[in-house]
């Protein structure tokens, strides 16, 4: 009897803000020095509170020209809840994988967002679930006559069709995953696709959570093998 299997990495990237620093800045233009000045400026609390503040500068506001805009005299956009992505797993093992046998896992997203600016997550494959040898199985196309998208969920119930993808539930998930039975196909970067969106909010939120779940499912003819792919997720915030 012939032996398949399938793997599934992920990698995670986590863009935000680093920190910054006052310093003097200069050019041929113009020289500002000690740009920001703060006599007491800390984040301060007790069982009862917290207070951040800024303290020391004269004029408190938004300052712009043509070629600069300077927000200077107290926190802009001072976040209290800061931007975080967490996924409950690395890597999903289906096993040993059987015809017309569809095989699930499932993937917890938890986002924290509290800049002014909106915050998504970004999904796609680095080509099909694939073997040493080149042997492949198909990205999903949903069930014959439902075909879903890179973009567009669709049905999925099938045991007669083949292929690999995943369905999106829980917080800030796109409106085509009407229900647990509508999937997508992954955006394959490698073919050139660009990966697309499977959780986004413009509002601040704090434990924003959502579960992405992965399945595959083959047919009779697919050749014995251990098949492996990488899902690229990209969590990033705006300011």
């Amino acid at each position: 009897m012939k032996k398949i299997t399938a793997l599934v990495i992920l990698i995670t990237i986590l863009f935000g803000a680093s920190l910054t620093y006052a310093i003097n800045m200069e050019s041929s233009e113009y020289k500002i020095q000690f740009g920001n000045v703060n006599i007491g400026a800390n984040n301060h609390s007790s069982s009862g509170y917290n207070l951040s503040t800024t303290l020391g500068q004269l004029a408190a506001g938004e300052f712009s020209s043509q070629g600069y805009v300077i927000k200077a005299g107290f926190q802009y956009i001072h976040s209290i809840i800061p931007f975080t992505f967490v996924l409950s797993k690395t890597s999903v093992d289906f096993g040993s994988l059987t015809p017309n046998n569809p095989v699930t896992d499932q993937i917890v997203m938890l986002v924290s967002s509290g800049g002014a600016g909106a915050y998504q997550v970004t999904a796609g494959e680095k080509g099909q679930l694939r073997t040493l040898t080149n042997d492949s199985i198909p990205d999903t196309s949903c069930d014959s006559g439902s075909t879903c998208t890179e973009s567009s969920a669709n049905v999925w119930t099938s045991v007669y069709s083949d292929g690999f993808g995943y369905n999106m539930s829980g917080d800030d998930v796109p409106s085509d995953f009407a229900n647990s039975t509508y999937y997508r196909p992954f955006a394959d970067l490698s073919a050139g696709e660009n990966p697309v969106v499977v959780m986004s909010s413009n509002n601040v939120g704090r434990n924003r959570q959502s579960t992405m779940t992965l399945k595959v499912n083959i047919g009779p003819a697919q050749p014995a093998g251990s098949y492996q792919t990488i899902l690229n997720i990209v969590a990033t915030p705006s300011f």
